[in-house]
């Protein structure tokens, strides 16, 4: 039995590498850091993150929630029909074409696969070259999907709480007065493998109560699938990682609370429908409640009078060393009053081997940091601020 688990789930991982949307999902990532990329380079005439950095957060934290996620799914028997899986990587694919990351969410991919089930369990309607899988669909309503459903929402909530504030993208725009203000925004996928039972000729029934979530087959395969999770936010009334965290948090709470209620679809099939779009409706109302939230707040990232506006910092760089935080403000440079770049570039230059600058944290505080400067270190210590209004208009004029 352990040497069929084990050839079982060999085969299963060589599968993830068949699936369309791991390859699809690299691009995207790729072509997501080119563009932000090409955007700070306009607006700050450098880049903060370098073109691979949504790349390398497409992996590490999805392997780990992945493989918990794994082993709940398949030592509680969860088991999927095929056609789900197949169902849920088309509506990904047709989600992104919207060129909005977020659709990519597994509310939208996962419960648009399940309703897509539900119609085409009911109406017996053919599905070109994939005739066995949906073919062997044996009732319209799976609840073993809303299930997932839930543990993926509780990882996309992991995801955007723990990832999502990481190299959040500082951009400049004009307010509804004209004026130059600046904004945050974060366009981020990430990838979970997740392995999943579904009906097959390989592992048999171990006990007779497992699998416990079955659908009605007496052996099953392992498949490793590749689940897209899809974040966008802009924010431009608060700190972001302050607006981002909130927003995962609530996220995750979404997902227990599916959770909880789809286990009911096992005595009542029909309310896994009602769950389903619950998960649908909530996370879009967590997404317009966010937008709403922010829209109200004043803007946060604008020229302030007491000094000059940390928007953004360029990683490895002096202002990184010296523990600059994005939302501070820069009062003084070498003692001297700064209002503007120009000012600030030409107080650094009074000392070209040591520089001192008098911040005023998020809370209002004054703080004194100091470091020596070195041969090669960026001339404006690697801090990208809020652009006054000339400056600003000359670069997307």
């Amino acid at each position: 039995m352990v040497q069929i688990w084990l050839v079982e789930l060999l085969k299963g991982t060589g599968k993830l590498f068949l699936h369309p949307v791991l390859y699809y999902l690299v691009f995207l990532a790729g072509i997501l850091g080119v563009m932000r990329v090409k955007r700070e380079r306009k607006n700050f005439h450098v880049r903060a993150e370098d073109a691979y950095f949504e790349l390398r957060q497409l992996f590490p934290l999805g392997l780990l929630i992945g493989a918990v996620l794994s082993v709940a799914v398949v030592g509680a028997g969860i088991v999927i029909p095929f056609a789900a899986v197949l169902l849920i990587a088309a509506f990904t694919l047709l989600w992104s074409l919207t060129a909005n990351v977020r659709w990519m969410s597994p509310a939208y991919t996962v419960g648009a696969a399940f309703f897509a089930i539900v119609m085409l369990a009911k109406n017996s309607w053919p599905f070109p070259f994939f005739e066995n899988a949906f073919g062997a669909l044996k009732t319209q309503i799976y609840p073993s999907i809303v299930i997932v459903l839930g543990l993926l929402l509780i990882a996309e909530g992991i995801f955007i709480l723990k990832n999502g504030s990481k190299g959040s993208s500082p951009k400049l725009t004009k307010s509804k007065r004209g004026q130059s203000i600046g904004i945050h925004e974060v366009k981020r996928l990430w990838l979970l493998p997740m392995f999943l039972l579904i009906p097959g000729e390989a592992i048999p029934s171990t006990f007779d109560w497992w699998p416990v979530f079955q659908i009605g087959a007496k052996e099953y395969s392992l498949i490793l699938v590749p689940f897209a999770m899809g974040f966008s936010l802009q924010i431009k009334g608060m700190l972001p990682r302050e607006a981002i965290q909130n927003h995962g948090r609530q996220v995750m709470g979404l997902g227990v609370f599916i959770l909880l209620l789809s286990i009911a679809g096992y005595w009542y099939p029909l309310s896994s429908i009602l769950t389903v779009a619950l998960a649908v409706i909530g996370r879009e109302f967590i997404s317009l409640m966010a937008y709403l939230k922010d829209e109200n707040k004043p803007v946060y990232f604008s020229k302030k009078n007491q000094g000059l506006m940390i928007i953004g910092i360029i990683p490895e760089t002096p202002a990184e060393k010296m523990g600059l935080k994005v939302g501070e403000i820069i009062a003084k440079v070498n003692g001297q009053q700064v209002q503007d770049e120009t000012t600030f570039y030409e107080a650094l230059q009074k000392n070209r081997a040591h520089c001192k600058l008098d911040v005023l944290d998020t809370n209002g505080e004054i703080r004194f940091v100091q470091r020596a400067l070195f041969e090669g270190d960026h001339h404006e210590l690697g801090i990208l601020f809020v652009q006054d209004q000339k400056k600003f208009d000359k670069k997307t004029g």
